[in-house]
Order: structure tokens, then C-alpha cells, then sequence
């Protein structure tokens, strides 16, 4: 990089110790005996959460609103306000089961962005905002990314909100009991967006490596599908008679796999979940159900998998029924946000290298409104969505002082001034 590329204020840094400080404070909210942190969407404990990230938004003087399907915005006012905010943000809510980084880094670290910005006594041109998304991880609610999916159109407003729980609580119930069902308006126009997060994998700690460059999602596909067979005594009935549904699953799992592998480096493939009936000790398999998930970096190499696919279905030995339940297109983030967040990596002295998120995160939708771009950081052994979770200090600092260089490039486009 060259010395004059670099941003007015490329030596501000933020506050390491605050940040953790933070991370620890939000974690205690649905602490788990396992270190971790249980906080579904919309209960009393999101709530909790919610209340005391308003608080600190408002303590170093931001603009606090809330929309109508619950996401929170905390602004801070450039020196033009008529410009379109350059926003960061992630979610709060956790899996039932998690841990105390995924989501919440992106939040703090947009804070402490904000934070450190008061301290130094510097205004950007474009006002800052850090966003709380309602229900990313759709552990109470489906769908998954609710807030930022209704922000960027995936899904109607009135969809969302009618959305229930297990126990038949709808959205718009729980944003009323816990006192954030905002005001209905126009989402608004975005400048650029940025999110900080933990990897979820272990690329990074694997090539230690501080900062992932991320340069785009992973494309989804889902399905159901069925293999049809016939359940028979186990004694009785010879081998080569059989129409075993699980003998016929097992070859379309081990088919999932190739086919994933057939598509290197970024193509996935996995069976989570199967359903084995009558599931008898002493019977043979009539019909087993099971889920596939393909992932691929561009939408021709998902398209090439989902016809590897349904060909393995249609050839297999028994009838076999295949229905796609999800399609998220790959989502490739916009160059110029990659490349600040590359350079100002590099400008801090931080290794780093590109990757591709394997998993769906809020950026994902923001990136079909706004340019987008995300920032990861290494966590312990990969291991996310689990209380066990854990993250490096100093990455969760380094990867905060990119996040906030990267937004100082986006929010100044003639430089930045002090207040």
C-alpha cells in the first residue's frame, strides 16, 4: 500500500481490554454452566441484552431507533448527514447451545468502533451505524436472518411477524411482550456494509492466519428426500430379494460426499439428519428419509451439484422422491469493500488471506441492497454454535481495528475531521 492511500487516522486503534471487557459483560445474559450462552430471539434474555446495548449506544451519544420487526440502529451523525450511513452490525440472539462470539463480536466490535471514534473526538463525512439483526440464528423462529431478511426484501414484513414458536407465540407477540416492536417505515438507504465474525471453521487457525478476507458466501441448496423400499422380516427374507430403503440411503450419502469433493475446494455436502422406518431391530428398512445440504462458491458449480444429484436419485436401485426446501444464491461481496478490508489488514501489519464463508450470516442479505464485505477472525479448533465456543483476544482487537479502518476508507471519502 502506498502512503498515500492510507486514511487520515490510520493510526487510531481501538480498545482490546473494553471490547473483551464488553464481549464478557453481553455474555453473562443467559450464561450456560459450560461457559456459554443461551439467548433466544425475542425472550426476556434478548431483551436483557438488547437493553443494555441501547444503553451503551446512547452513553457516547448515538441515535438509538428501532424498526418494526425489532432490528436496532445505533447512529452516529457525520459531518454529512445526508449521506447514507456506512453500517455495521451483526445479531445477539444465540443458538440454544452457544457460545459467546458468534453474532455478538460483529455488535461489540461495531461499538467499539463507534467508542473509540468518541474518545479520539473524530466525525466522519458519512454518519456510522452499528445494527442488532432480529433472529439470525432462527433457533426460536424460522426463517434464520428474520431482521436483515425483511431490511433487504427476501421476505415480507407481515410474513415475519407472523411467524410462531413451538408454544404458538408469534414474532409480533414477543417484539410486543419484551417492548421492541418498533415503528413501520421504509428500511433506509446503506453505504456500505461491514461485519466483523468469528470464522466458524478452522481455516485460519489451520494456516495461522489473524484476519479471512472474506470475498463472498457460499451458495444453498437444501432438499428432502425419500428412498422408497419395502420392510420385510430380517430371517426370512434372502439378500437379493431385499428392497432395503437404508442400503439404497447409505449409497446416496456416500454419492453426497463425492459429489461435494467432485467440486473442490469450496463444494460441500452433508447429511445431517435421517430417518430410518419402521427403524426395527429385526425389519428391514421400508423407507428412510433424509436432508442433503450442497453449498458451492458460484451458482454454475451449486447447478452442476444439484444435477449430480437428482442423476444419483433417479439411477438409484429403489424409487426415490427429491425436493428442494432451500435456495440461497452464492453471494459474492463487493470489490471495493474486500479490497479495504485486505488493505487495512495490511496497513495494521495483520496476516491475512481470502476465504469464503461456508455459512449464511446477515451480510449475506445486506449485500443485495448495499456493497458488503465481511471481516473474519480465527476461533478455537473451528468449534461454533456450541458453549465450548472461544476466541483469541488479540484477534477479536486485530480484527476490530480492521473493521474500524475499513469503515474510516468507506465513511470519508475527502478525509476525516475532528469534531
Amino acid at each position: 500500500m502506498q502512503a498515500h492511500d492510507l486514511p487520515a487516522h490510520a493510526g487510531l486503534r481501538i480498545d482490546g481490554a473494553r471490547l473483551w471487557n464488553s464481549l464478557m459483560d453481553l455474555a453473562q445474559i443467559g450464561a450456560t454452566d459450560k461457559g456459554g450462552v443461551c439467548r433466544l430471539a425475542l425472550t426476556d434474555l434478548d431483551r436483557q441484552a438488547r437493553d443494555l446495548f441501547v444503553a451503551w449506544a446512547k452513553e457516547i451519544g448515538c441515535a438509538v431507533r428501532v424498526d418494526a420487526i425489532g432490528n436496532i440502529f445505533a447512529r452516529r451523525a457525520g459531518t454529512r448527514d445526508d449521506l447514507p450511513p456506512v453500517m455495521t452490525g451483526s445479531h445477539i440472539d444465540t443458538q440454544p447451545t452457544g457460545g459467546k462470539f458468534d453474532g455478538n463480536y460483529g455488535v461489540l466490535a461495531g461499538l467499539e468502533v463507534l467508542r473509540t471514534l468518541a474518545d479520539a473526538n473524530v466525525r466522519t463525512e458519512a454518519p456510522l451505524e452499528v445494527a442488532v439483526w432480529t433472529n439470525e440464528e432462527g433457533s426460536r423462529f424460522v426463517p434464520v436472518m428474520m431482521g436483515s431478511g425483511v431490511f433487504a426484501g427476501a421476505f415480507t414484513l407481515d410474513h415475519a411477524l407472523a411467524q410462531r414458536d413451538r408454544a404458538g407465540v408469534s414474532v409480533r407477540e414477543a417484539l410486543a411482550a419484551i417492548g421492541y416492536g418498533g415503528s413501520e417505515q421504509p428500511p433506509h438507504a446503506v453505504g456500505a456494509y461491514f461485519e466483523a465474525h468469528i470464522e466458524q471453521g478452522p481455516v485460519l487457525e489451520a494456516n495461522e492466519t489473524t484476519i479471512g478476507v472474506v470475498e463472498g458466501a457460499l451458495g444453498q441448496r437444501w432438499y428432502d428426500v425419500t428412498v422408497h423400499g419395502m420392510e420385510a422380516h430380517a430371517g426370512p427374507t434372502p439378500m437379493e430379494l431385499r428392497r432395503d430403503a437404508l442400503l439404497v440411503a447409505a449409497d446416496l450419502i456416500r454419492d453426497v460426499n463425492r459429489i461435494a469433493l467432485d467440486h473442490a475446494p469450496h463444494g460441500r455436502g452433508t447429511v445431517g439428519w435421517v430417518d430410518v422406518h419402521p427403524n426395527s431391530r429385526n425389519v428391514i428398512p421400508g423407507r428412510v428419509t433424509l436432508t442433503v445440504d450442497l453449498r458451492a462458491a458460484d451458482d454454475a458449480a451449486l447447478t452442476a451439484m444439484d444435477a449430480a444429484l437428482r442423476a444419483t436419485c433417479a439411477a438409484a436401485a429403489l424409487p426415490v422422491d427429491v425436493e428442494q426446501v432451500v435456495y440461497f444464491a452464492p453471494q459474492p461481496f463487493a470489490a471495493p469493500l474486500v479490497a479495504a478490508v485486505r488493505d487495512s489488514a495490511e496497513a495494521l501489519g495483520l496476516s491475512s488471506m481470502d476465504v469464503i464463508s461456508g455459512a449464511g450470516h446477515d451480510a449475506v442479505y445486506l449485500a443485495r441492497v448495499a456493497p458488503a464485505a465481511m471481516i473474519f477472525v480465527p476461533c478455537k479448533d473451528g468449534i461454533s454454535h456450541n458453549e465450548i465456543e472461544d476466541a483469541r483476544a488479540d484477534h477479536l482487537e486485530a480484527g476490530c481495528n480492521v473493521l474500524l479502518q475499513a469503515m474510516l476508507r468507506a465513511a470519508n471519502p475527502t478525509g476525516v475531521k475532528s469534531a
